[in-house]
Formats: structure tokens, sequence, C-alpha cells
């Protein structure tokens, strides 16, 4: 019997890498045998859980379908078995039977004995992989803002970006079409173009990074298992450009050993505008069993137009098509674990997102599409140790093409239309590698290395739209080599230190691009070549006061790079002033002047101190709060000139002040309420001479006041059949466009409110979403062509009232 019972246990004992504990997962767990249903279980979360004891493995037990947490699946999964569960640790889970009531006399059994109370689980915490070291949210020293994958505000918002702005109030986004935005976090934002500026934002696929100085690609979050954003720089762990902070997104991962498949459809009705679609497809299929696994994910969809051209007579020009897919391979044997991927997204816009401020609403008058595309593609290898006593080694290398064409309309009054061409061609090699050790309290260490390699090359033309002349570009390389490494150390019982640094050293180059033949012997000869070597120190301290409340403070910096930027054409003469080449290109009616020039890295400094209460998911309240000073100087951001060109230049440094308060409470089961506020003060304080601006002008696209409401209602209707019902609203207060007196327009202060439901049955799920019920126009943080801003007053609306609907079935 005891050979048996081992075999048993040996059996459905099932071991998996390491998971991001507390999360929840699409579970399909079949109605039959438990021990049965406990295997699938552990495959489909990816821990370890085991049974011993034959007769309760063999108790037959009800189906159990849905997303939820694995302890939620355990608690519904066991229900009436009288199984119940042990965890021993965050991944790994014994079922044992419960103890029997203990059985009296019947002459002494009371009529009405009270039900045995439920069985109460202890909630894993959840792991901030973001922190590259698996750190326990519990004892995290800084703040940090998730969104799961399925997060019904994502889907109603089409599975992007902007789904993501929506629900996290901490983060923002330029709107000058998908793909082709910026992403701000806590006030950091630059400014709303996409020139040779490196991102304030760091964004990673996994382990791999996404971008460098490129706008947001804005993959979608197709199959994934949630995002991580780590607001404030992180310069520690991820060197240059995460001045803001860090927006991870974690995909689900190939299962080994199982095939899974999903396939989901949708359509949308956009109010004042045509309709749209997506359909995705999902595929997990094993190679080679428990040891290589293969996951697919495609997708398409187009979102509908809604704003009119009354020049060219044409409605809801602005329609947007986006086409992609992901393709994982995953290896594993013994300690080790190999994945090696491929994604690609084509976006098309067929037209700019903006209107006119003082035509009739959702409309302007231009004769000609400013329409762009978006290629992007990486590639990538992660290899990865784990030992049992926490140590991990991860190594990954990465390649990333990019390549984004835009058209804007720079015609003038009264004279024949005219455009500009954009076209900005980038590529990325990046490698990483560290080992880490951590601890159940927090304590630990990692060291690691890490090589970047970028190019972008910046191509203009400027002319009659059906051939416009090339005018002068730039190429911008940089080659960084870092290393870097944190460790984190007990003070005293609850009270840990952490300390960390960074040294980086940057090879930088320019030269320019399609010269004017004039001035070719010139300007060709422009180079700028330079080197530096940047230290990035960061300091941070925890203390538990209870096991539910932490305070913390912490210190971080960050840096980007500087490089040569094009600026805008002028009437004059060769120039040559402290290292900037000026050069007449001829034209059709004036000479105009092509200036390039240097500008200089930029640094964040911040000091931040909060608390966190509570654990998301886990009890009846959580809240999380903080308080942050930034200083930040030689700004690089891009203005604009009288003529619309824009250029890239360090305008001044400048202070930000921010609070972040986020509170969760669940008054009953399967009720969720949530709120959410993020207050910046911003200021440029010592402006630079060439840059004309009030004695305290904020920085741009970023409100002073953002806030965010959201609640959720989930109700097991029967065994196989939930309903989920939702709503949200977000606040964005006022801010400026961009820099200088052309972009001093004001935005924001806009109210959207969007609402849905989601009915679970079995393998399939309806969704509902409604976004701006309220209908409002109001103004993003954007704008339509740089040329013409100054003749026309313009703004980039919200999309109108629009209704999804869709289906999914899992497999």
């Amino acid at each position: 019997m005891r050979l048996a019972s081992l075999a048993l246990s040996a059996a459905i004992l099932i071991h998996a890498p390491a998971v991001a504990a507390g999360a929840r997962h699409q579970f399909n767990l079949p109605a039959g045998r438990l021990g049965d249903a406990l295997v699938a279980l552990g495959q489909q979360a990816g821990i370890s859980i085991g049974v011993s004891d034959p007769s309760l493995a063999s108790r037959h037990v009800a189906s159990v379908r849905g997303r939820m947490s694995v302890d939620q699946a355990l608690t519904r999964l066991l229900q009436g078995s009288g199984g119940r569960p042990i965890a021993i640790d965050a991944r790994t889970y014994r079922v044992v039977r419960a103890p029997e009531p203990v059985r009296q006399a019947a002459m002494h059994r009371r009529p009405h004995a009270p039900p045995l109370p439920p069985v109460e689980i202890e909630q894993p915490d959840i792991i901030i992989t973001a922190s590259k070291r698996s750190f326990r949210l519990a004892s995290f020293p800084g703040a940090v803002l998730l969104a799961e994958g399925d997060d019904p505000v994502l889907a109603a918002y089409g599975q992007g970006t902007e789904g993501l702005t929506a629900r996290l109030p901490g983060l923002n986004s330029t709107h000058l079409g998908t793909g082709r935005n910026k992403l701000f976090i806590r006030g950091i934002a630059d400014s709303s173009f996409n020139g040779p500026t490196q991102a304030t934002v760091g964004q990673y696929l996994g382990e791999t990074r996404l971008n460098y100085n490129t706008p947001d690609p804005n993959l979608r979050l197709q199959d994934i298992e949630r995002v991580e954003v780590l607001p404030g720089p992180q310069g520690t762990l991820y060197g240059a450009g995460s001045l803001g902070g860090i927006l991870r997104i974690v995909p689900n991962a190939p299962r080994l050993g199982e095939v899974q498949g999903a396939v989901s459809a949708g359509a949308s009705l956009t109010e004042h505008g045509d309709p749209g679609g997506e359909a995705s497809a999902m595929l997990n299929l094993p190679i080679v069993a428990d040891a290589v696994g293969l996951r697919l994910v495609g997708y398409g969809a187009t979102e509908g137009g809604y704003i009119d051209d009354t020049l060219r007579g044409l409605d809801d020009v602005n329609r947007t098509r986006t086409y992609g897919g992901r393709a994982r391979l995953r290896a594993h044997a013994g300690s080790w674990t190999i994945d090696a991927g491929i994604a690609g997204q084509y976006i098309r816009g067929e037209d700019g997102q903006f209107a006119d401020r003082d035509a009739p609403p959702l409309t302007r008058a231009s004769p000609i599409a400013e329409d762009y595309t978006n290629e992007y593609l990486l590639a990538d290898v992660v290899v990865e140790r784990g030992w049992g006593d926490g140590m991990r080694f991860v190594t990954t290398a990465g390649f990333v093409r990019q390549r984004l064409e835009e058209r804007y309309d720079s015609s003038r009054p009264d004279e024949a239309p005219q455009a500009y061409d954009q076209l900005n061609r980038l590529t990325m090699f990046s490698a990483e590698s560290r080992l880490s050790r951590g601890a159940g309290d927090g304590t630990g260490w990692l060291i690691g290395t890490s090589f970047i390699s970028h190019e972008s090359e910046l191509e203009r033309a400027l002319g009659d739209p059906d051939g416009p002349l090339p005018i002068t570009g730039v190429r911008n390389t940089v080659n960084e080599i870092t290393a870097f490494g944190e460790a984190t150390f007990r003070l005293a019982e609850g009270v840990t230190a952490t300390a960390g640094g960074r040294i980086t050293h940057s090879r930088l180059s320019g030269s320019v691009l399609d010269a004017p033949e004039s001035t070719y012997a010139l300007l060709a000869t422009l180079r700028a070549h330079r080197s530096e070597t940047v230290f990035l120190p960061s300091f941070a301290v925890a203390a538990e006061a209870r096991d539910d409340l932490l305070f913390y403070a912490r210190y971080q910096e960050g840096f980007r790079p500087g490089g040569l930027s094009v600026f805008a054409p002028f009437t004059a003469s060769v120039a040559i002033r402290n290292g900037v080449v000026a050069a007449v290109e001829p034209g059709d009616a004036v000479a105009r002047l092509v200036a390039v020039g240097r500008f200089e890295n930029d640094e964040v400094a911040t000091l931040e101190a909060g608390l966190r209460y509570g654990r998301p998911g886990a009890g009846a309240f959580d809240l999380a709060a903080s308080v942050a000073y930034t200083r930040w100087t030689d700004i690089q951001a891009d203005v604009i000139d009288l003529f619309g060109f824009q250029s890239t230049q360090n305008i001044g440094n400048g202070r930000i002040y921010t609070l972040d308060v986020r509170a969760n409470w669940r008054p009953v089961p399967g009720l969720n309420l949530e709120a959410a506020a993020v207050l910046n003060d911003s200021e440029v304080t010592n402006p630079a001479p060439s840059i004309i601006i009030g004695a305290s002008s904020p920085l741009p696209n970023v409100a002073k006041v953002n806030g965010y409401f959201g609640t959720d209602y989930r109700i097991d209707l029967a065994d196989d059949l939930a309903l989920t019902l939702w709503g949200s609203g977000r606040y964005a207060g006022t801010s400026r466009l961009g820099i200088g007196p052309i972009l001093g327009e004001e935005q924001g202060d806009w109210f959207d409110l969007s609402a849905g439901a989601r009915l679970e049955r079995g393998r399939h799920a309806f969704t509902l979403g409604i976004t701006n019920l309220l209908d409002t126009v109001g103004n993003r943080f954007a704008m339509g062509s740089p040329f013409t801003l100054a003749l026309q007053r313009q703004i980039t609306p919200l999309r109108p009232r629009t209704v999804r609907i869709g289906w999914e079935l899992r497999f």
C-alpha cells in the first residue's frame, strides 16, 4: 500500500518553471478523478502539486473553467471532495484529507450542528519580475502598477496601449496614431514628436528590449499574462532610456507537453464613424514531450475612422489597420530553459487623427492625406538556469528593426499642396547577462553586464506630394557597454536596505544624410563623435511595520545620451558657429538654410517615499501611496519653429512633484472597487536662451491631475457559467502640447467613461464593451501637422462612443 501511495504521488507531482505567484491563469479542468484534475491544474498553472492519498485522488470532482488564481481554482476544485490544500511555497502545493468532524453518540448529537468553516488559503505574494530578481511585492521598495492580460478594459480599448493608459492613470501617451506615440510616466515628458531623442520609458517584451529612440510600437496585448510598470527612473537595472520608468509585457510562455488553442473574433461600431473588426488565434503545440514546446499567436484588427475631411469631401478618413503575430519555442533540459522567439507587426494609418478646433466637431480641411506606416520586427533568444537555493542565471540577446514612415501636410495658404515626408529607420541589438540570488524575506543580490548597439536614420523630403525632394537628414549611432549590480540586506528585523549602481560607457556618433549638392562637401564632412561614462547609483530602505504594511524610501537616477539634430530651415547665408554647420539649400521660392547641431545628454534624479498596505487580490482592502520629487537637468525636447520644422534641443532644467495614490476595496465576495489619482506639478526652471517660454512653464503632455475609478463584479451562475460586470472612468486634467509659443495650446480636461460585461460558459466567452459612454470630444495629448499648427488650431479628439462585441473559444 505504501508503494502504491508513493507511486501515485510521484505520478501526479508536476514540476514547471517558476511563475509569478498570485497571477491569474485560464483553467480548463475536466470533471472526473481529483488526481487527473490536479495534474491538469499543475500543467496549466506551471506549479508543483501532489496528493499522496489514493482514495482521495480517486474521488469525483466537478469541472472548473475560467480565469482565476491558483488558490481560487483549488478552492473550487476541492469543494465537497474532503480534501484541503497546503501551500508549501509560492509554487508548490500538497493536497491532504480534511479532518473529519468528531462523531458523537446519537443521544448527545446536536440537531443543528454548525457547518465547518471554509478552508482559508494564504494568498501567495505577487512577484515583481521587472525587478530582475523576482522581488516580492510585499517587500519591494518602490511603486508598481499592474494590469492583468485579461483585464476587460484592455479588450474594450482594442488590446493596445490605449487600454493601458485608460487603466493605469500614472501612464500617459501622445495620440499621433497607434504605432507612433510616445509614452510618459509621472510627468517626465519631453515633446509630442518623433525626433532623434531617446524614449523616456523603456519597454520590454519579457526579457528583451523593444525600443530605444523609437515611438511605442504598440504591440497588441494578445495572449499575455500581465503588464508591469515601474514608475520613476530605473537607471541601475535598465540604464539609458528609463527616465520615467519601465513598462514590461509578460507574455504567456509555451506550455510543455500540452496542446492548447484559442480563437477570438469581434466587431466594433463607432458613433459618427465606420465599423471595425478584429480576430486572433493562439496555438500551443508540444514538439518533444515535456521537453520542447511551440506557441504561436496571430492577429489582425481594423479601427474604423471617425474624422471627415471637408476639403476633399471624404468621410471617416482616419482608419487604422494592424496585423501581427508572435512565435515562441521553448526547450527545457534539466535546470536549463531556452526560449527563442520572433514577433512582428505592421500598422497602417490612412490619415491623421486630428480635427480642426474651430470647425464642426470631428471635421477638418486638408488638401492631402497624412498617412503613415509602422513596420516592426523583433527576434530574441533567452537562456535561463535556476538553482534550488534561489540562484538564477539569465542571458538574453535581441534584435529589433523598425521602420516608421510619416507624411504631413506642409501646404501654405493660397499655394499649391505641399507634403513633408519623414522616414525613420531604426535597428538595435541588445544583450544582457545577469546572475542573481533571492530569499523569501526580500534579501538578495544581482550582478550583470549588458551591451546595446543602436542606429537611427532620419530621412526627410519636402515638396510636391507626387514627388517631394530630399532635404538634409541625420544618422545617429549609440554603442553602450554596461556593468551593474544591486544588493538587498537586512538591517534589523523587518528592515532591509538596497544599494546598487550602474556604470555605462557610451560612444556616440552622428552624421548628415542627403546633403544638398551645392553644399555637399561642407555638410558631408560634419561628424559628431564623443564618448562618455556615466555612473547611476540607487539607494532604498524598506520597513515592514506589520505583515501587511510596508514603508519605503528610494533614490534613483536615469539618463539619455545626446546626438545630432537637424534644425529648421531659414532664409540666410552659410554659417558655421559653435559647432553648428549651416548651408543653403535651393528651393522653388526661397533658399532654405539647414543647420545641424548637437544636443547633450539629459539626466534625472528622483527621491521617493511611500507605503503599501495589504496585498492586491487578497483581503478586503489594499492601499498604495507615494510622493516623489524629480530633478531633470538639460532636458531634451523637440521644438517647432514658425515654419513647422522640428528640432531637438536642450531646453533647460526642470523639476516635478508627484503624488500617486491607489486603493482597492472588496466589500463582498466577487465585488472589487478601485480608485486612483496621480497629481503632477512640473516646471521648467531655467529655460535655455533660445527657448521662448514663460517664467514657470510646465512640462508638456502630462496632466496635472489624472484620476481613475473602476469596479467589477463576478458571479458564478452555474458550475460552468460565470458573469462579470465592469465599469471604469478616467479623468485627464489640463496640460500643454509642448514647449514654446506655438505649442502652448491647452489640452486635456476630459472624462472617459466605459462599461461592459463578460459571460463565460465552458470553453466559450462572450464580451461586450462600451467606451466613451458620454461621447466626449475632448482634446488628447497630440496634434495634427506641425506645419499648419500655427495657421489652424487643432485638436485630437477621443474616439467617439464605441461598442465592441466579441467571442472567444479555448481548447
